[in-house]
């Protein structure tokens, strides 16, 4: 099962690094300011996944494959989406349908304000802007509640 998992987070992350690799443009040093929040699940969904899967190493272990050569662009989305399938991966391990659901989505939306991050940093378009801080506000609400629920639910 270890094994499909991991040939899955490599299936999953191979096309997003062969994007950056192509992508050629000058390194800077955006992703690691970028990269201080983590992507998180609460205890509950932790405990639920069990302990002999830290999903989020592994997957994090996948970003050294990323290009030094790819664009400030490219490395912020990469990372965001790095932070977010190692913890969505943990919670598919989760038994219950209703908490891995909440727990897989909370890393999701996790992923989604990180990425819209990217866009309120780098991004020119004001639609699309605009766009990135709905996002944030309606994800971290819904974050909110699903926490909520986890606390409330989880064993």
């Amino acid at each position: 099962m270890r094994k499909i998992l991991i040939l899955s987070a490599t299936l999953v992350a191979f096309p997003l690094v062969a994007a950056a690799q192509d992508n050629g443009a000058k390194s800077s040093d955006m992703t690691a300011r970028m990269s201080s929040e983590t992507v998180e699940l609460p205890k509950a969904c932790m405990d639920a996944a069990g302990s002999s899967m830290d999903m989020s190493k592994m997957m994090g272990g996948m970003e050294g494959m990323m290009s030094s050569g790819s664009s400030e662009v490219v490395k912020a989305n990469m990372d965001a989406m790095m932070k977010m399938h190692g913890p969505m991966m943990t919670a598919t391990m989760i038994k219950d349908p209703d908490l891995a659901f909440n727990c897989g989505m909370i890393a999701h939306h996790q992923g989604a304000i990180a990425m819209s991050e990217v866009e309120l940093k780098m991004g020119k378009d004001e639609k699309s802007k605009e766009m990135a801080q709905m996002i944030i506000d309606a994800q971290k609400k819904e974050i909110g509640e699903m926490t909520a629920w986890v606390e409330k639910h989880g064993k």
